[in-house]
């Protein structure tokens, strides 16, 4: 019996990637910290956010792996913890900002003309804003917490996945089983639902995968400034910002989350852009 075509591409593209260097570095890389993240709660050794005053501002050792902040608290188990909480911003903010843009980006470039023209301009209005100095706006005006900062990073990332699935669109529509789909009957929210988005979903995956560490550093960003995270969270961003008064003597307290945050943020950037490689068509056999 023949396998789904789902499957034969995807034993193919995970076949293509095991023999790319920078698709194995990338992937065990957010592998690990995935495992981290999921495994923070058998893997702290401490609770994150319990104070010892006792033990504060101790240095990395056997009891305190990345040693303690200000208050006692474990630093080691607060990255731990910190490590689900980014991945989960990051992934919350792809799924808004990929899923809205995506469907901004179908319906202007199925439809073009004066919808597609006034859609555009209002992404190329959001794209002329330096992408954290929006977020940063939009935070502060909304508040501070975590939920408006995952909002205002997810806000200022549609317009990217709009162009590019608008781009695709405009070659897709084109295509005979989109005038099939007409003729035989079928609505635009068909055509866009049935045949447009999914000819689309590749270039999507690549996008969602190069911007997830940008949100992650976006939402470490506002947080780092105190409009994301708000204590005692233990969320990268804000650790740092905690520790950025201590980094002369006590250097553990900020390097270790904003160690954390860098190999994340390269490792979906080496990732995705061989994600993107795999996925070009012209290279695969």
């Amino acid at each position: 019996m023949a396998a789904h075509p789902f499957f034969r591409e995807l034993r193919l593209t995970l076949r293509i990637l095991s023999r790319n260097p920078s698709a194995v570095v990338g992937g065990a890389v957010i592998a690990a910290m995935v495992l981290l993240a999921v495994g923070a709660p058998l893997l702290a050794p401490h609770d994150p956010v319990k104070l010892s005053l006792g033990e504060r501002l101790m240095a990395p050792g056997a009891a305190h792996f990345f040693g303690t902040d200000e208050l006692g608290r474990d630093i080691f188990s607060r990255v731990l913890f910190g490590a689900r909480i980014s991945l989960s911003i990051g992934l919350l903010v792809i799924a808004v900002a990929g899923v809205t843009g995506a469907l901004i980006g179908a319906t202007s470039g199925y439809f073009g003309g004066k919808i597609d023209n006034a859609i555009m301009r209002l992404m190329d209005v959001i794209l002329s804003f330096p992408s954290l100095i929006l977020a940063l706006a939009l935070a502060a005006a909304m508040g501070p917490s975590l939920v408006n900062a995952i909002l205002a990073t997810a806000f200022v990332m549609i317009p990217k996945f709009a162009r590019l699935v608008r781009g695709e669109a405009l070659v897709v529509r084109e295509m005979p089983f989109v005038a099939a789909s007409r003729v035989a009957g079928a609505g635009h929210g068909f055509i866009i639902r049935r045949h447009i988005l999914p000819n689309c979903l590749n270039s999507a995956i690549v996008l969602a995968t190069l911007t997830l560490g940008d949100a992650i550093l976006i939402a470490a960003s506002l947080s780092f400034i105190g409009l994301g995270a708000q204590p005692p969270t233990p969320e990268w961003g804000a650790m740092i910002a905690s520790g950025r008064k201590f980094l002369m003597d006590q250097w553990w307290y900020a390097t270790f989350p904003g160690l954390f945050i860098l190999f994340t943020v390269i490792g979906f950037n080496i990732f995705g852009d061989a994600l993107r490689d795999v996925l070009d068509p012209r290279i695969r056999r």
